[in-house]
């Protein structure tokens, strides 16, 4: 894949899914350049996995087996077409992206495949037609995501971290070749965020870190506002929404908060505000329309630090941060406040 990013690379911005971030954009093709496996940090709700779709839409179309598992006509890996010749297939690098989410209920298994005891039995328990391939093979000669990476198992992690390394796996009491060739692109929410699990330092050890933020600016921010989100017929001025993010990107910065609001929350600013004047019957998004939807979309979205949360909930820390927010911007007066 080097030597096709090498070309790609030569654009002037070939991940144009996302808006800004330029570091990140900058630290990943370098990680891609050279064939490294990469992790992508950062909180959630930040655009991770359009980041890694974005990747997948850069690679080369390809001529592979008509199979679910891309093999090359020339070598192929699965058992299927080890045993029988199949039809050839032209496939994009977007059909050729495989998403795994990580949880506690994700088995080795499920990854990288498990041995038939019908089949073993019959053609012997390390021949490839008793192997039945995971998930992983279906991102053969394409892109594994890999999200949330901290919330699986450290069973899992440990074979992850052996086909990373050797190209080959532990499955029960036998060694599977695993010739599968793929680019290896995980996330990682942050350790404060719940149900994570520890991943070991030798684990991490096979990884390059891309750190990945919110957006850098409120306008970059908006734009991603305005492209992805719902829109409804009616007016929504641009400055009373710009109102509403900065409202969101302000509680980022708050030192009692300690689970920030993502992307996401702006988002569900700017179409529940929307939807509220809909149901009102009003052509135009007014401030109380604001007002409404931001404790229904802010209040789960957050979480405060042990010295606060006992004292006041999310939604009266909302209400009081958001009435001192219209206090300092007479354009949210018409809203009345929470």
């Amino acid at each position: 894949m080097s030597e096709h990013f090498q070309k790609v690379f030569l654009q002037a911005d070939p991940f144009t899914d996302i808006l800004g971030q330029e570091r990140t954009k900058q630290q990943l093709k370098s990680a891609l350049l050279m064939d490294r496996h990469v992790i992508v940090l950062g909180p959630p709700g930040i655009g991770k996995t359009t980041l890694a779709k974005n990747v997948a839409r850069l690679l080369p179309a390809l001529t592979v087996n008509d199979c679910q598992y891309n093999c090359d006509p020339k070598n192929p890996l699965c058992p299927e077409c080890q045993t029988k010749k199949p039809k050839t297939k032209k496939v994009s690098g977007e059909e050729r992206f495989v998403r795994v989410q990580g949880s506690p209920d994700l088995t080795v298994e499920d990854l990288l495949g498990d041995i038939d005891p019908v089949k073993a039995l019959q053609f012997g328990p390390t021949s490839i037609q008793a192997f039945t391939p995971g998930k992983i093979f279906k991102a053969n000669q394409g892109i594994l995501f890999f999200d949330e990476l901290n919330r699986c198992p450290e069973k899992l992690q440990n074979a992850l971290l052996q086909v990373l390394e050797e190209g080959k796996s532990t499955l029960g009491a036998y060694t599977v070749d695993l010739p599968a060739n793929f680019i290896f692109i995980g996330t990682l929410n942050p350790e404060e965020t719940a149900a994570t699990e520890k991943l070991s330092d030798v684990f991490m050890d096979r990884f390059d870190i891309v750190h990945m933020g919110y957006p850098e600016t409120l306008d970059i921010e908006k734009r991603i506002v305005l492209d992805k989100g719902q829109k409804l017929s009616l007016t929504f001025e641009d400055d009373l929404l710009s109102l509403g993010i900065l409202f969101v990107r302000i509680l980022r910065e708050h030192k009692n908060i300690m689970k920030k609001p993502s992307v996401r929350a702006s988002l569900g600013i700017y179409e529940r505000a929307q939807a509220n004047a809909f149901l009102a019957k009003r052509k135009n998004v007014t401030s109380e329309d604001l007002a409404e939807a931001m404790i229904s979309v802010l209040a789960h979205r957050i979480e405060l630090k042990p010295s606060v949360k006992y004292l006041q909930t999310n939604e009266e820390f909302i209400k009081e941060q958001f009435d001192a927010f219209s206090g300092q911007h007479p354009e949210l007066s018409g809203g009345g406040g929470l």
